[in-house]
């Protein structure tokens, strides 16, 4: 029954994953934790791989409405691969708990982030062409790298930290944005399931019927972002994610209780 129902649910993540360009692995890492009962490590880098094909699929679709910047997302992912396949390495040396306590946070961070007004839909006002071409792919890259090391560590695609950035420094409009996410979602999905090929097993049953429903979805998704106001959508994930977040919290405490006991220890000598 589990897994059943985890299987419907890979739709529901698909769809988010296509109208929002982001929220896949936030979806995705509880389904595999708390519904099927992965282990974190395994749920971690098993959501990398079904969100890495599922965004690949989405990304296509999105590219062929002419929706998605490939100067942009190919530099911008090559560093993330770098980046999401050290954090992979890095994750060795957390537990599964306080990984996914640390994903919790994050998913609280993608929350309020996505509850603060004044989001735009259309780029800012154009500003010195070679200047802000610069700036921006020099941030690109620093953040690039940043976002693939959560994304490696933690199992978080980082669509929530992409769109932003492309928004803001990059001008795209936010349907460019979601596509161009995809792709260095996709990217970077790659070397962080690489990072973790020997520190889990991976079902390829259950991921091959997980990875097929969540592509049904964002092929859905793609095509419903025309009908539905992006605001609205996030406003309503957004409450979703405080109560998924608190939820695994909850069921980490230990974990917390561990980390406030480490900070302790570093600050007190």
């Amino acid at each position: 029954m589990a897994i059943a129902i985890s299987i419907v649910l890979a739709g529901f993540m698909g769809v988010i994953l296509g109208m929002l360009g982001a929220g896949g692995s936030i979806v995705t890492v509880p389904i595999l934790r708390y519904v099927v009962g992965f282990e974190a490590k395994e749920a971690i880098a098993l959501s990398l791989a079904v969100v890495g094909v599922t965004s690949l699929i989405g990304a296509v679709g999105h590219w062929r409405s002419g929706h998605a910047r490939l100067g942009v997302a190919l530099p911008f992912g090559f560093v993330a691969m770098i980046g999401a396949y050290a954090g992979a390495r890095l994750a060795v040396y957390f537990s599964g708990d306080t990984q996914l306590f640390l994903f919790a946070l994050l998913m609280l961070a993608a929350a309020v982030s996505m509850l603060r007004k004044g989001s735009p839909d259309k780029p800012p006002p154009a500003r010195a062409e070679g200047s802000r071409r610069w700036t921006g792919l020099a941030l690109i890259g620093v953040l690039g790298f940043g976002m693939g090391v959560v994304t490696g560590l933690v199992g978080i695609g980082g669509g929530f930290m992409i769109l932003p950035v492309l928004v803001i420094l990059m001008r795209m409009s936010m349907r460019e944005a979601v596509g161009t996410s995809l792709i260095v979602m996709a990217m970077k999905s790659v070397t962080g399931v690489l990072g973790y090929i020997d520190q889990v097993q991976i079902p390829w049953g259950f991921y091959s019927a997980f990875t097929a429903v969540a592509i049904v979805g964002i092929v859905a998704g793609t095509y419903l972002i025309q009908y539905v106001k992006p605001e609205q959508l996030k406003r309503a994930f957004a409450y979703f994610l405080f109560a998924m977040a608190a939820l695994m919290l909850y069921n980490n405490r230990d974990a917390i209780a561990e980390q406030a006991v480490h900070a302790a220890e570093w600050v007190l000598p």
